[in-house]
């Protein structure tokens, strides 16, 4: 630690790893949003990768930052390494990497906040990680002692040309709009019109469609997790999951079953779905979204099975999960047959015609610290909540679960503050219906609580959340309820309309 020249070799070493982690977290970024090494790559990889090149690149700066202070030949202050042109050595070139260092800040932030942030905001401020990337070159052109060596001036021609090439990658490839976040209200446009261009029997009741757009235009990057909404030429809405590949941009896949009791979408679908049928399409939106783990449990009940099939496809190789699939009969049970044979020591058919009884899932999640996926029947994930700490536990139901309400539903009045104007909503109402009757239009799609579309702001009031969407903290904090099936606890809801 008494070599003089010690922290000198620290400052050089560090800016170094810091640039070249800085790029790399770029390219990585555009490997997210644009998916372009299909073969190899997958959601929860690349965002773990990702977040850990920021870090890295962040730590590497900062450290960057102390040796300058500790070097007791450049003699830089607090102030020379915090304030733009404060610095007496090369105050433009430095100034240049301190702006750089703002900026990265700023990515790394937005990368930690980004479900309390609007989905613009975030973006926007990713955006500056190429700008990081540019600023930095120029400052360690202009301000290293190294850059009249070739090792130097090879490392750093290929991170130029790298970052160029994202760069130019990130635009041809398209704006590929990623998946909404689940807890924020986004505008809806006017759904898309999609052309069927494929039907075919996946199971017994069960058949799978293909849906390319009708202008032939590249549709926006998706998650495992995410659901399209469906809008019929009979005026019904349904909401199915995406069971296709992320990285097609020019298709997405969905498979219908046909419900015993269809209140006219599944059958619509069975009966008239053909090749050439063109329907609207709103989406995709994410509220299963699959998060990093070391270990998964995926529990699917039937046609559960369709998101959870793509989550399973998009995990690394080296990644531990299981799935218990249950259903009726294998006939009745979507990729059935392709799971076994693609993972046979990790996927478990529980076909009821064949072990003759329901499945014990007490018994099967008892001394599971895994993460637990389910999707099914509202008798498994009820019986599933109750046994899986929420911590671990992600859900998505069929329809919205059964809850009683705390209190004999009443009437409320909503004042919509943007409008101005006040609607009473009467104890046999919803208040989707009340502020459809009053001709305030809210997106709306299930109509059960369950697919998020008719999320409002809430600015004052108290709400009894009765839906089946995951009540987190950012949700809390931005106060958002879903007028198809929750209600006011207080006399005067105010909401954002």
């Amino acid at each position: 630690m008494n070599d003089a020249s010690l922290w000198w070799y620290v400052t050089r070493a560090s800016a170094l790893v810091a640039w070249v982690t800085m790029t790399i977290s770029a390219l990585w970024g555009v490997l997210l949003s644009t998916r372009i090494l299909r073969a190899v790559d997958n959601p929860v990889w690349l965002h773990e990768m990702h977040r850990w090149l920021g870090g890295t690149a962040l730590t590497m700066t900062a450290l960057h930052l102390l040796s300058l202070m500790l070097d007791t030949w450049t003699r830089f202050s607090v102030t020379d390494l915090l304030v733009p042109l404060a610095a007496d050595y090369r105050p433009g070139p430095v100034a240049l990497g301190i702006v750089a260092f703002y900026l990265l800040l700023a990515v790394y932030g937005s990368s930690l906040l980004h479900t309390r942030l609007p989905r613009r905001w975030w973006k926007a401020l990713h955006y500056g990680s190429y700008g990081a990337v540019v600023l930095v070159s120029f400052h360690a052109g202009w301000s290293g002692t190294d850059v009249g060596t070739w090792g130097y001036r090879l490392v750093a021609f290929i991170l130029l040309v790298s970052a160029t090439v994202a760069a130019l990658v990130r635009t041809l490839s398209g704006p590929g709009r990623p998946v909404t976040d689940a807890s924020t209200p986004q505008p809806r446009a006017m759904p898309r019109p999609m052309t069927i261009t494929a039907v075919r029997p996946l199971a017994a009741d069960i058949v799978g469609l293909d849906l390319a757009p009708a202008d032939g235009t590249i549709l926006p990057v998706w998650q495992p997790g995410a659901h399209l909404t469906v809008h019929l030429p009979n005026g019904l809405q349904r909401r199915y999951s995406l069971c296709g590949d992320p990285a097609e941009r020019n298709c997405y896949r969905i498979a219908v079953r046909r419900m015993p009791h269809s209140r006219g979408g599944s059958a619509w679908v069975h009966d008239h779905a053909v090749p050439g049928t063109v329907v609207g399409v709103s989406g995709p939106d994410n509220h299963f979204g699959l998060e990093p783990a070391g270990d998964y449990l995926f529990l699917a009940g039937g046609i559960g099975i369709t998101p959870i099939k793509t989550m399973i496809e998009s995990l690394p190789a080296h990644r531990s999960w299981r799935l218990i699939y249950v259903g009726r009969s294998r006939t009745t049970m979507a990729f059935c047959d392709e799971l076994e044979r693609r993972w046979p020591e990790q996927v478990s058919i529980l076909a009821r015609n064949e072990t003759g009884t329901r499945p014990d899932l007490t018994r099967i999640l008892a001394g599971t610290t895994a993460t637990v996926y389910c999707c099914g029947p509202a008798s498994m994930t009820n019986e599933v909540t109750t046994l899986v700490p929420a911590t671990r536990l992600h859900v998505e139901r069929f329809t919205a679960a059964s809850t009683t309400p705390t209190a004999s539903r009443r009437p409320f009045e909503v004042v919509c503050a943007r409008s101005g104007r006040h609607v009473q909503v009467t104890e046999h109402q919803t208040l989707l219906d009340a502020l459809e009757d009053a001709q305030i239009p809210v997106v709306a799609s299930c109509r059960e609580g369950v697919c998020g579309a008719c999320a409002v702001h809430i600015i004052n009031g108290h709400v009894e959340h009765l839906d089946a969407l995951p009540l987190t903290p950012e949700r809390n904090a931005q106060n958002i309820m879903y007028p198809c099936v929750s209600r006011s606890r207080s006399p005067l809801l105010t909401l954002d309309l």
